[in-house]
């Protein structure tokens, strides 16, 4: 009988706590908005399958190393606490994405219309904006977030989640868990969130407005671009270097022509096995612990409102310029300066067909587009550098 006792107390069930059989059927969540819903299916799978390995009671998947006073190794750590420690925590495998996403990028929509870059840079008001509403709903007593935490949250606005794991491993390790779920869940809602804001913000002349066609863009403009973006981003801004560095390595290696194995390997094979490792780094940190509490649902909610904010900033951005400029910008274009490529640039190009069947938008959009990747990897080390 106390043998039957035994192995019963070392099974699942009877450690099971209720917030691990709550983040279990969040995990389960998680998998079915990507599998059934195609939610950023290639993030949520692995983040989704993490959070439940992680809270399988008695698996031990996250569990550091125990050394004795000599530093020898008592037991060795789980599965999931050495791909955190190896990816995250050492930050190679957001930088690693950055990579394949510069490999996949195409700045010929910028370089032929580099006012759109102007857009990409107001899209990010909303990361600065939220930090600051952060630390005063802080200082009124209702959330308890640190200036380093305020930073991470903000970070969500430029929806692009390499970066912001990345600014969040640095700053707020104990917040990746909301921070990641919240950046591709607002990824992945681009097509529902963004067109109220852009038809709430624009007139039905304004969204009908057809753009010149691009001019074409020479390979030479293209190898040299990335080269002098990192060179002088770097140069002000050395804490953005690791990030904008990767990403305009990747995308030399396409524009080049001379690496195409290099090039194939980064887009495909390399960003697909970072990817599956990412997304279990980032399930690790979903134990019930460390998400079941008052402040992740402020997380989601401020990250919410700086992906909203970010929006509206590049929206009404491109109707200023209208007031300048001899050539009409479709303000629609705007709200793809948040860094969602491409999907913000489609969402852009499909609310422009709503209002004129004919009017094209999704080239035109992609300049800001690629300009929000440029832009949120600058916000990055801006926070890096101030709260660092």
């Amino acid at each position: 009988m106390q043998e039957l006792l035994s192995l019963w107390q070392d099974t699942g069930l009877a450690q099971m706590q209720i917030g691990q059989a709550v983040m279990m059927s969040i995990g389960c969540g998680l998998l079915f908005l990507a599998i059934a819903k195609n939610f950023e299916p290639l993030l949520l799978v692995p983040i989704g399958f993490g959070t439940l390995l992680v809270n399988i009671p008695g698996a031990g998947f996250d569990l550091a190393p125990v050394y004795d006073a000599s530093g020898a190794m008592l037991a060795s750590g789980g599965l999931l606490y050495y791909i955190y420690h190896v990816g995250i925590e050492t930050g190679m495998f957001p930088l690693l994405i950055f990579m394949g996403v510069g490999g996949m990028t195409d700045f010929g929509p910028l370089l032929a219309n580099p006012r759109t870059l102007l857009l990409g840079a107001a899209a990010q008001f909303g990361i600065f904006a939220t930090v600051i509403g952060a630390v005063g709903l802080t200082s009124l007593g209702i959330f308890d977030f640190s200036i380093r935490d305020a930073a991470s949250i903000g970070i969500i606005g430029g929806a692009d989640g390499p970066t912001a794991i990345f600014v969040t491993s640095k700053l707020s390790p104990d917040l990746l868990g909301p921070v990641a779920v919240a950046a591709y869940s607002y990824m992945a809602l681009v097509p529902i969130i963004q067109p109220p804001i852009m038809r709430a913000l624009t007139t039905k002349k304004e969204r009908e407005i057809k753009m010149e066609q691009l001019r074409p863009v020479g390979k030479v403009e293209r190898i040299l671009f990335p080269l002098v973006l990192l060179i002088m981003v770097a140069l002000l801004l050395p804490t953005a270097a690791p990030l904008l560095g990767m990403f305009c390595f990747g995308n030399l290696m396409k524009e080049c022509g001379v690496v195409d194995r290099l090039n194939n390997t980064t887009q495909n094979a390399l960003i697909n096995t970072v990817t599956i490792f990412l997304g279990l780094a980032v399930g690790s940190k979903m134990s019930a612990d460390k998400f079941l509490n008052f402040e992740t649902l402020g997380i989601l909610l401020l990250g919410a409102i700086a992906f909203c904010i970010g929006t509206a900033c590049g929206v009404l951005l491109a109707k200023l310029m209208n007031k300048f400029s001899k050539t009409p910008i479709n303000p629609l274009i705007g709200s793809a300066g948040v860094s969602a490529v491409p999907m913000a640039a489609r969402v852009s190009n499909k609310v422009g067909l709503e209002a004129n069947p004919q009017n094209f938008l999704l080239m035109h959009a992609m300049g800001p587009n690629v300009a929000g990747v440029i832009g949120s990897a600058i916000a990055a080390g801006v926070m890096l550098s101030l709260v660092g």
